[in-house]
């Protein structure tokens, strides 16, 4: 197939490929190894009500603002990587489309952007009963659309402070966000097979780098594989309804994601 014609990524570069391709576009100096320490935050228990409860960002304005941010440093990040730039159209594309959320909340814990959430304002008895009509159709519909799953967010959380608990390099943030954007799971890609290789790439890669700065921790790479896990079950419409709604409204998040990634 023609597509195999981009194995010269793999070729005669051997495994220099991530190394290379990814790492170069990725060299800026990780803020939180340099000097910003955190203590190790214990893992939280997702309660089973708060599947029910609903939050919203308490400072909408400023963490969209820096979520927006960290999204256009993602796609940069995606556009500049090699071996994406040699796939065909349609496979950037449906990457881009099913790995954006991940890779920006991984750029997220990578930048240490954190954020308050609070719960929304719901109905009381007396008010339903009191509300008739029309007017408790709307009331109702609109205070359903408000917020996301108080769960869903304790998973974004949790994945944030496993990040900084591990105190992830540079470089291995380079190679978590190849696992995730080389996602050969993807339905109708013309270079699946590609795509298969340069992920098991980034994790071959992750696994051999880790042995040198963390040889005393011989479980660094399960401790890693465990937060990528973590991160591929955060759905990308509770980071549309938490980060990006509150700003844009209804506009198609599809839409402004074309937009930013095809813009200069």
């Amino acid at each position: 197939m023609a597509c195999f014609d981009s194995y010269q990524c793999l070729g005669e570069r051997g495994q220099r490929s991530i190394l290379y391709s990814i790492l170069k576009n990725d060299n800026q100096p990780n803020q939180h190894s340099q000097g910003r320490a955190r203590l190790a935050v214990p893992q939280q228990q997702a309660c089973s009500c708060g599947s029910k409860k609903k939050v919203v960002l308490r400072s909408p304005q400023t963490t969209c603002k820096a979520a927006s941010a960290a999204l256009l440093k993602t796609l940069k990040f995606v556009k500049n990587v090699l071996c994406f730039r040699e796939l065909p159209a349609e496979d950037q594309l449906q990457l881009v489309r099913n790995s954006w959320a991940q890779l920006l909340v991984l750029g997220m814990a990578q930048d240490l952007i954190d954020f308050e959430t609070m719960e929304t304002p719901e109905l009381s008895m007396l008010q339903n009963i009191l509300t008739s009509g029309q007017g408790r159709q709307e009331t109702a519909h609109g205070r359903s659309g408000q917020g996301v799953s108080l769960t869903d967010v304790q998973g974004i959380k949790m994945f944030l402070n496993k990040c900084w608990g591990l105190d992830i390099s540079t470089k291995e943030y380079a190679y978590l966000k190849g696992a995730i954007l080389f996602n050969p799971d993807i339905a109708e890609l013309r270079c699946q097979s590609y795509i298969q290789a340069l992920q098991s790439e980034a994790h071959q890669a992750l696994n051999e780098y880790v042995k040198v700065p963390h040889r005393r921790d011989a479980t660094r790479f399960t401790k890693l594989f465990i937060a990528l896990s973590m991160l591929r079950s955060i759905n990308a419409n509770v980071v549309v309804g938490l980060f990006f709604k509150p700003v844009i409204g209804t506009v198609s998040m599809n839409e402004l994601l074309l937009e930013m990634f095809y813009g200069k």
